[in-house]
């Protein structure tokens, strides 16, 4: 599944967290927007990759919005 990523900081960098998000539309002005908001999005987004839908990479996760949307096959935001 093509998804961008966010980065989540945490209280160390041991604790930096990927989540992946399903991207609606194209990049404008440096701003990819997600499935999973109507106005949130990424903001200078990081290339699209191919993403499994299970991850087995520690730190890495689906926003879980997004996940539930890729499952029921929604391709919208809400």
């Amino acid at each position: 599944m093509l998804a961008v990523s966010e980065r989540v900081s945490g209280d160390t960098v041991f604790t930096e967290a990927l989540i992946w998000h399903k991207p609606v539309g194209r990049v404008t002005e440096e701003f990819q927007p997600i499935a999973c908001s109507d106005t949130d999005g990424i903001s200078f987004p990081p290339p699209k990759q191919d993403v499994p839908l299970r991850l087995d990479v520690p730190g890495e996760r689906w926003c879980p919005d997004c996940l539930a949307m890729i499952r029921s096959g929604r391709n919208t935001a809400k």
